[in-house]
């Protein structure tokens, strides 16, 4: 029989594994995902590549998270996270430390794509995730925020000093820098990974044994008793196909204008430095909207947030478009921080509609799908830039796809359970 200790003090057990896998995507958002634009510029400049062909990279890592999604989610529900991610952050770490040494565009794609994104997607992002749904119900938006907001920390924490590293010692002793550092840093953490509550004899949200897993009957009527859908049932679904819809329109929009950020605040007339901290102070402000977002999506109808969010969203692109003083660009900064606060409510609405036991796999195949959108909006984006010489362009068709979301997101329904069994992990 396993041994029952469902609290560390007076705190559940499950915040622990909220709090390591935060860490975990403070790790890769601050040397990977925000990392990238810092190396934007002088990996372009010094071997000799446009903006599309150095964005082209970054797509192709994206293409290759959407290949494998499928079979991540897979691993994850059948061993666990804990495996996947200490692959992905030993991967990761040894490919930055490649990819301070390659003089060729061949080489910097092989290093990133075969290297060091090969397992991130599956470590550093579907891992964390899956955690947080496995160990909470009815605090699963709030959990999945701590995550995910975490992202924006690594922005704000790390990402500042390997911009500083960069701009010291150049872009090959920061890559080697951030490679060291995921080692040291991502395989403690990873140990420290345990599977679901159940496997330690607990129970979702730190209910005490004998409890409903749905709570109360206050809770029961804001969660029906959970049932759990095959990835099969769930594509059978209308929510399944229009959350893939919603979000690939805005991961695609949102990766276009994340990925050129540097350069496209330079196109404004900011410094490169000073661009540098201005995303910086994005990732930081992500950090309460990811807060309050996830707060209330615990309380109030999840598509509908995230169909008002995605509208705030459009506001901010047209402070981008047609703002001309710096402080507009610190306006767009602080409203465009709702299209990645929703991140995390969107994976909980899937959690909500579709169950536990198959989630990470469900996971990985709507990101099959939706990942696209990230390959081709930054590409689309640097070729714009290459063609016109401006990102101005590529705003009005932005405004048009967050809009598509936002109505896609607001007209979600949670599909019927049906004959679906009940919970077992």
């Amino acid at each position: 029989m396993p041994i029952r200790f469902s609290r560390v003090g007076n705190l559940f057990y499950g915040w622990r594994m909220i709090a390591v896998g935060s860490a975990i995507r403070i790790l890769g958002g601050g040397l990977h995902l925000y990392g990238f634009t810092v190396f934007f510029l002088p990996v372009s400049q010094e071997l000799g590549l446009s903006r599309a062909a150095t964005s082209l990279v970054f797509s192709l890592a994206r293409a290759e998270g959407a290949i494998e999604g499928p079979v991540a989610g897979y691993m994850i529900d059948r061993f666990g996270p804990r495996p996947v991610v200490f692959t992905a952050v030993i991967m990761s770490g040894m490919g930055y430390m490649l990819l301070s040494g390659i003089n060729s565009y061949t080489a910097f794609l092989l290093v990133y794509l075969g290297v060091i994104s090969l397992s991130f997607a599956s470590g550093f992002m579907h891992s964390p995730m899956v955690l947080a749904n496995t160990w909470f119900i009815r605090r699963r938006a709030l959990a999945m925020t701590l995550i995910s907001a975490s992202i924006g920390m690594g922005g704000t924490l790390i990402t500042p000093l390997l911009a500083a590293a960069v701009h010291t010692w150049g872009w090959r002793q920061g890559a080697l820098l951030a490679g060291i550092g995921l080692l040291i840093l991502g395989l403690p953490l990873a140990s420290l990974l345990r599977r679901s509550p159940e496997a330690m004899g607990l129970l979702p949200d730190g209910d005490p044994p004998g409890r409903p897993m749905d709570g109360s009957a206050s809770d029961r009527q804001q969660i029906p008793q959970e049932t759990n859908f095959t990835v099969k049932q769930a594509m059978g679904t209308s929510a399944y196909w229009m959350i893939i819809l919603a979000t690939t329109a805005r991961v695609t929009g949102f990766s276009a204008v994340i990925v050129h950020f540097i350069p496209m605040m330079v196109w404004k007339g900011v410094a490169e430095q000073q661009a540098a901290y201005l995303l910086a102070t994005f990732a930081f402000l992500s950090l309460p909207s990811h807060l309050l977002l996830g707060w209330l999506a615990d309380y109030v109808n999840k598509p509908r947030l995230m169909g008002l969010s995605m509208i705030v969203g459009t506001i901010a692109l047209l402070f981008l478009i047609f703002g001309q003083d710096e402080w507009t660009l610190w306006l767009f900064a602080i409203l465009f921080t709702t299209v990645e606060a929703i991140f995390p409510v969107s994976w909980a609405t899937v959690g909500d509609f579709f169950g536990r036991k198959n989630f990470g796999t469900i996971r990985g195949s709507m990101s099959f799908f939706h990942t696209w959108g990230g390959v081709a909006g930054p590409v689309v984006a640097g070729a714009i830039f290459d063609r016109t010489q401006s990102y101005g362009p590529m705003f009005p068709g932005l405004a048009v796809l967050f809009l598509i979301a936002a109505a896609l997101y607001a007209s979600l329904v949670r599909p019927a359970p049906r004959y679906l069994p009940p919970t077992s992990l």
